[in-house]
């Protein structure tokens, strides 16, 4: 069964940084591309980074655009998400998801892409 488990959340301090890991399983990950998505309570779900199947394509949301870098060790069947210069803003429980395509080079940032998602990750950046 597919399976996508997040880690790596957690209490930071504004300008702070996390890494997210997202762990595979179930799957052949490299053909899958990834998104990862975050949702703050009493708001709608945000695509946050996706990444293609080859890990050459990525794509950001404009809120974390040159703060945050998504990547993925295919071998390893892992997907990261390094945050970088967070801010309270960025407070919101993170979720990885999974995106069959037949395409090395598809990635997208549409929610409704993916079909295998993760039980998500609490990030909280306060002082």
């Amino acid at each position: 069964q597919p399976q996508l488990v997040e880690s790596g959340g957690g209490l930071v301090q504004p300008g702070g940084s996390l890494r997210l890991s997202c762990a595979a399983s179930g799957f052949t990950l490299d053909d899958y591309a990834i998104g990862w998505f975050r949702q703050a309570p009493g708001k709608e779900r945000e695509a946050v980074a996706t990444i293609s199947r080859s890990g050459d394509y990525s794509n950001y949301g404009d809120a974390v655009s040159g703060r945050f870098t998504v990547s993925r060790d295919n071998a390893k069947n892992m997907v990261y998400l390094q945050m970088n210069d967070l801010l309270p803003e960025d407070t919101a429980t993170y979720y990885c998801a999974a995106c069959h395509s037949y395409f090395q080079a598809y990635y997208s940032m549409s929610p409704y892409d993916y079909d295998v998602w993760g039980q998500g990750t609490q990030v909280t950046v306060a002082s």
